[in-house]
């Protein structure tokens, strides 16, 4: 019996993360319950001309999978038998043509044992999926590292090995992987510094939240394309580099590590800025003047850190906001605009700080040691002069000035 499924192509090229609605579960689910498709036909992708022995390739490499697979309680990898590697649970399959248009066979070009609960490892002959653009491996066991076989697969657009139990260094041979723009490596052990290349590939998506990475962040950041970057839950120390303020990206969060030192002033220039959460970190001085050129921002968490000064209308008049969360810092004034915050429907909490005749504020002994008080920040420019939104060069910023 033909178990063959025809499926449409589902390209997961955008995430929106938000802590406020924290979407930390990856990848995309291909077929029956859980996650886990029957045998099927992937419309798209391959390569043009697939040799002859593609498929027998294939089936040597999910056979060595299967080796490497110690615990199976969903019965997954059950189908995996005999050659036609295109009935196999989890494995998709696509019609490859050659340079005139003609049928020249089947390739695999998809995996998604995506909640299929798994235990075992990954091994070096994945790479004989030459073909593969998809592999989603979401919420399984497999652990230990990523084989540096994994860069050979140079068709891959989407690798999702999020919620296993990965661990050992950044797994550094996906950065010589040529077409990848979706990385998801979050909830699993990966330790150590974040490697520097990362931020130089073109990665619209970008995942290492829930790890153990620590270390500074790399200097070249900025330089990333991404437009979602999430790095929370993590140990990452220092400051948040100054070449931020050179992004286009859309989210951004940082929640939950070690970082230090002032929110930088070149943040505001990052002009489609939708979601910024610094939670829950050791940061300190006054908000950058710059954060009233984030006009499409829409959640703002600086909650839980050492910030100081009065939260100013250049924040609260964001026309775009939705959230504004300054709780737990040593705030020791609003501006009239942020009293005006809660008609505007505007999620606001500003609990625990040193603001004088509001409820639920810290005990006076803590407001007095003012912390960050003489933590000098950059800031530009200075009153009365208008600040200008804008790109950032050196120290200097170029563009409009917000009336």
């Amino acid at each position: 019996m033909d178990n063959t499924n025809s499926l449409l192509p589902f390209f997961l090229l955008h995430i929106i993360a938000t802590e406020a609605a924290l979407i930390v579960g990856g990848g995309v689910g291909i077929g029956g319950a859980g996650g886990i498709g029957g045998g099927g036909v992937w419309i798209g992708g391959g390569r043009i001309t697939p040799s002859a022995s593609d498929l027998n390739r294939a089936y040597n490499a999910l056979q060595a999978w299967k080796s490497a697979i110690t615990d199976d309680p969903l019965g997954v990898t059950k189908s995996w038998v005999g050659p036609n590697v295109c009935s196999y649970k989890g494995i998709f399959c696509s019609d490859s043509r050659d340079f005139i248009g003609n049928p020249a066979g089947k390739v695999v070009s998809a995996v998604d044992l995506n909640h299929a609960n798994l235990q075992g490892t990954l091994v070096g002959e994945i790479s004989f999926l030459t073909d593969l653009s998809i592999l989603h491996l979401n919420s399984n066991r497999f652990s230990g590292g990523v084989p540096s076989s994994i860069r050979e697969l140079t068709s891959l657009t989407e690798l999702d090995l999020s919620n296993n139990r990965f661990s050992g260094p950044f797994p550094a041979a996906v950065l010589y992987i040529p077409n990848l723009v979706y990385l998801d490596i979050r909830y699993n052990s990966f330790s150590g510094q974040i490697p520097e290349d990362l931020f130089n590939r073109k990665l619209d998506a970008i995942f290492l939240n829930n790890n153990e990475f620590s270390g500074e962040l790399p200097q070249n950041i900025g330089n990333s394309p991404a437009s979602v970057i999430n790095l929370a839950n993590n140990k990452i120390t220092g400051n948040i580099p100054f070449s931020l303020g050179y992004m286009g990206i859309k989210e951004i969060l940082f929640l939950n590590n070690q970082l230090t030192g002032c929110i930088p002033e070149g943040l505001g220039m990052w002009n489609d800025l939708q979601v910024l959460d610094v939670s829950s970190n050791s940061l300190m001085g006054h908000l950058p003047d710059s954060l009233s050129c984030l006009t499409g921002i829409e959640v703002l968490n600086f909650a839980h850190n050492k910030l100081s000064g009065e939260l100013p209308d250049l924040v609260c008049s964001l026309r775009s906001l939705l959230n504004l969360t300054v709780a737990a810092n040593f705030f020791s004034g609003l501006s009239q605009d942020c009293n005006n915050l809660f008609f505007r429907n505007v999620g606001f909490d500003f609990s625990f700080n040193c603001i004088p005749g509001k409820e639920m504020q810290r005990p006076e002994p803590d407001c007095s040691a003012m912390h960050g008080g003489g933590l000098s920040c950059l800031r530009i420019p200075s009153p009365p002069r208008p600040l200008a939104c804008g790109r950032l060069i050196g120290a200097h910023i170029t563009a409009s000035s917000v009336p």
